[in-house]
């Protein structure tokens, strides 16, 4: 179980990790760090995403869901058009393109835009409409896109890829190891990535990705939530963390709306710095929450 034992057991163990100063990204007049948690929206442009209240399906729903969680407190808003389901069809750069570029051209005028995609055609595409964050999923063509977000000075949210795509289903380390591989695998990219010319880098350990060894949904959860409790690990890479919020449905059932408040709670207490949600009021309320009260 979760216990306050538990807790202050990591606390213990790691406790010069966090005490390590991190550098916020700052994206205009949004700073992703130590100051106050950032909710990052979720918009999906393919009907292929799990999470069903997130899918737009035409143009103007997902403008509308863009400005609808703006409004309920979602400093970021991502948009990507192709789910990162393995099962999910592959969306060509072209559809991509179409689909997402006149969201962003709706939206960044508004609101801190981030484009989640692997491929540069897209990036191009959409760092150019106004995008300012690049959510990269994706390795195979990482120099070229590391180039793109250089060239337009948009910051990066380096996602956890062991292979070239999170659409390849790979094992990963169990919980034991997982923030000790996190840390080996982000490090030198990190350093290419400064070598490229990108200085605004935020780490995600890649929750809301299918696995191979984490099919059964008691062994991902699991694994979820202790990767969570010791993301504060990470701040000695010196960057923000980002993580995606599980909505852990066989845990929760019909309660699985309100799972990503819960996991909030556990990511603020690990130290993740930008919380990915399709559940922004609710995800918004219980950070506001964590700020204002103490002990």
């Amino acid at each position: 179980m979760i216990s306050l034992a538990g807790l202050a057991r990591l606390h213990e163990e790691y406790a010069e990790d966090l005490a390590k100063p991190v550098t916020p990204v700052v994206v205009g007049d949004l700073e992703i760090g130590d100051a106050a948690p950032t909710v990052m929206g979720t918009v999906n442009l393919s009907r292929d995403s799990t999470y069903r209240d997130s899918v737009a399906p035409s143009t103007a729903s997902a403008i509308r869901k863009g400005q609808v969680q703006a409004a309920q407190g979602a400093q970021v808003i991502d948009l990507g058009a192709e789910s990162t389901t393995a099962a999910a069809r592959r969306v060509s750069a072209q559809e991509q393109v179409d689909k997402v570029v006149p969201v962003i051209e709706a939206l960044a005028p508004q609101v801190v835009v981030s484009l989640e995609t692997y491929l540069p055609e897209v990036v191009a595409k959409g760092l150019a409409a106004g995008a300012q964050i690049l959510n990269l999923t994706g390795r195979e063509h990482e120099d070229e896109m590391l180039a793109l977000a250089a060239e337009h000075r948009a910051a990066v949210i380096m996602c956890y890829v062991p292979q070239d795509n999170v659409r390849d289903n790979v094992d990963v380390p169990g919980p034991d190891r997982a923030v000790s591989d996190l840390l080996a695998h982000f490090e030198p990219r990190l350093q290419h990535a400064r070598e490229m010319g990108v200085e605004q880098v935020v780490v995600d350990p890649g929750l809301g990705f299918y696995y191979g060894n984490l099919t059964d949904p008691a062994t991902r959860v699991r694994h979820q939530t202790r990767v969570l409790a010791e993301c504060f690990r990470l701040r000695a890479l010196g960057v923000p963390i980002g993580n995606a919020l599980p909505h852990a449905f066989d845990l929760f059932e019909d309660e699985f709306r309100k799972a990503e408040g819960f996991f909030a709670v556990l990511a603020a207490l690990g130290g993740t710095h930008l919380f990915r949600t399709h559940e922004v009021p609710h995800v918004r309320a219980v950070l506001d929450a964590l700020e204002f009260l103490d002990l």
